[in-house]
């Protein structure tokens, strides 16, 4: 067996797993990010439509080769039934609604921001559960386990702070005070434009005493 420092376990098989679930989350957050936001725009409750009968599949399949469903057959007529205990019933329920409310949440918050800060946030949100958690349960913080907190906190932080350091300078750069070299083309093109119709306009009209001069003409012609 393998051993790592300042973890409990460590095998190849943990790593590689670990690694391919980092990896998926990732790429779920990208590809999430670009329908909601690309050519396609789905709206967070049609993606989550197309993706959760994938994920009941994946779930069923990963439940019947770990064991899992024949477990709950052999404990449904003694402990899982309703019938019998309507708590199980209740906690998967339950569960159902959050886990709803957390995929609407987290797609929501793709839309309207992006892949890369919704990583991140949810790493802050994984710092926060561990502090709480050490508070909860008393559970010591390692001089390592502290590190790895203040890392992750302070490259939130450096993040934020970029994200609004360059929303100030999209605001100043389309400030009314300062010029826009496209837009000043546009106006000089609209202007040109407007001018070239007033001529056209101006050289169409007919006066009133071109039509009076023109009435003898006409006359002595017809004559």
């Amino acid at each position: 067996r393998w051993h790592a420092f300042g973890d409990m376990g460590y095998t190849p098989l943990g790593f590689v797993i670990t690694a391919v679930c980092v990896l998926l989350a990732a790429l779920k957050a990208v590809a999430s990010g670009e329908l909601l936001t690309g050519n396609i725009k789905l709206h967070p409750v049609d993606l989550l439509g197309h993706m959760a009968p994938l994920a009941m599949v994946q779930c069923l399949v990963l439940s019947v080769l770990s064991g899992e469903v024949s477990s709950i057959a052999q404990r449904w007529g003694t402990e899982l039934s309703p019938l019998v205990n309507s708590f199980p019933l209740t906690v998967v329920f339950v569960s159902g609604v959050c886990s709803f409310s957390l995929n609407i949440c987290s797609l929501m918050a793709n839309k309207l921001t992006s892949p890369l800060t919704l990583c991140i946030a949810a790493n802050v949100k994984q710092v926060l559960m561990i502090a709480i958690s050490t508070i909860i349960f008393h559970i010591e913080i390692t001089p390592l386990n502290g590190f790895g907190i203040v890392v992750v906190l302070l490259g939130s932080a450096r993040y934020s702070y970029v994200c609004v350091l360059e929303k100030q300078q999209q605001k100043q750069s389309g400030a009314p005070g300062k010029s826009n070299p496209q837009s000043a083309d546009a106006q000089e093109n609209d202007g040109t434009g407007s001018r070239r119709i007033l001529r056209d306009k101006e050289s169409n009209i007919i006066t009133d005493q071109d039509i009076e001069m023109q009435q003898p003409l006409v006359q002595g012609s017809r004559q």
